[in-house]
């Protein structure tokens, strides 16, 4: 079997989370109490340069590796196990009907044999796994087996990154699994828990937000935006004369002009409105649905001070941010306030972190 030990299987414990994105690296590390509550045992993040990571691929291994090692170290963990993620535009995935009742051996068999059909290159250039969904609705006595693969390379990137920082990788999952994953404890404490509810999740980064409309762990569509956090700090570049790494950093901290607000912070809260209710209308004309009942934002640029109202306000349904420690006790370990002021930069490292108690 192609693998890399692997792209969907589950490990036992202690598991770190660690999320690779465009502009930072972060970390997530989860217990859980006497009562099987989760507890947050650390949190934290590290910043990278632009041009670092670019459209998932690593560019400057180096850097990020270091960038990993300092994020390891602040957080104070001596857990050295991890579960990583690639992008979705990394993995292909395909879920294939399969019989019930065959060994593992006869599954990798049949799943190899499939997978040829699936993937645009030689299954020696990539890593391969599986895992059974279920009994197939479809056919009696079948079961749903979900295939993943990437290029070996990709894979290779993530595990040498890990490596390089001290950590050793024993999952590599997929991103957008990782913050369905993590999503989905937050569904369940909508009404009825969540049951039937169409939740339109969006995760706002640096310079793309990716859209995942989701019913009873069920994705119904997906859809990548050029759209992010970036955007603003340009804004700032453009409106001040910051080079971008002041712009950043002043964001970050708050520094900035009297007229910062009003001038370039809510003309681009309400473009970001705007671009998340031309992505619903994008899943309206394409799909027999014409509403969703709750709409959740993540990403590092979710927290915008009145960017919930804003969508709210242009999209006429319910909309919340992301906190994927919701419910959760917190450790001494972690500064609450700041967690509190950026948990939903962590929904995809919360997810891989939620591995852990996944058998």
């Amino acid at each position: 079997m192609i693998s890399l030990g692997s792209l969907l299987s589950r490990q036992p414990a202690p598991l770190l989370g660690l999320d690779i994105s465009s502009s930072s690296v972060k970390l997530v590390e989860l217990g859980r109490d006497k009562a099987g509550t989760l507890v947050l045992e650390r949190c934290a993040m590290e910043p990278l340069e632009r041009g670092w990571i670019t459209d998932g691929n690593v560019e400057k291994f180096d850097e990020v590796a270091d960038a990993i090692r300092r994020l390891v170290k602040k957080s104070g963990t001596r857990t050295r196990n991890v579960a990583m993620a690639l992008p979705p535009s990394a993995v292909i995935t395909k879920k294939i009907i399969l019989p019930g009742g065959l060994s593992e051996q006869e599954l990798e068999v049949q799943v190899e044999a499939e997978a040829n059909q699936y993937i645009p290159f030689s299954l020696d250039e990539v890593s391969l796994d599986f895992c059974v969904v279920g009994p197939s609705a479809a056919s009696a006595g079948d079961v749903e087996v979900l295939i993943a693969a990437s290029r070996r390379e990709k894979v290779q990137d993530r595990q040498g990154l890990a490596e390089a920082a001290g950590l050793k990788p024993v999952i590599v999952d997929v991103e957008s699994y990782a913050s369905r994953l993590a999503a989905g404890r937050l569904i369940e404490g909508l009404p009825n828990q969540g049951v039937d509810t169409m939740v339109a999740l969006f995760e706002v980064g640096a310079f793309t937000t990716s859209m995942q409309v989701i019913r009873n762990d069920e994705v119904l569509y997906d859809r990548d935006q050029a759209f992010g956090g970036a955007q603003l700090t340009q804004l700032i570049v453009r409106q001040y004369g910051f080079s971008p790494e002041e712009a950043e950093a002043k964001k970050r901290s708050g520094e900035l002009p009297d007229d910062y607000e009003s001038a370039v912070l809510r003309p681009f809260v309400d473009s970001m409105a705007q671009e998340v209710a031309r992505a619903l209308q994008f899943f309206f004309t394409s799909t027999p649905h014409n509403r969703v009942d709750h709409i959740m934002l993540a990403g590092g640029s979710a927290a915008l001070p009145g960017l919930n109202e804003a969508v709210t306000a242009q999209t006429s349904f319910p909309c919340a941010l992301a906190n994927p420690f919701d419910g959760m006790q917190i450790s001494d370990n972690v500064r609450e306030k700041k967690m509190r002021r950026e948990a939903p930069s962590y929904l995809t490292s919360c997810g891989l972190a939620m591995r852990r108690f996944l058998q």
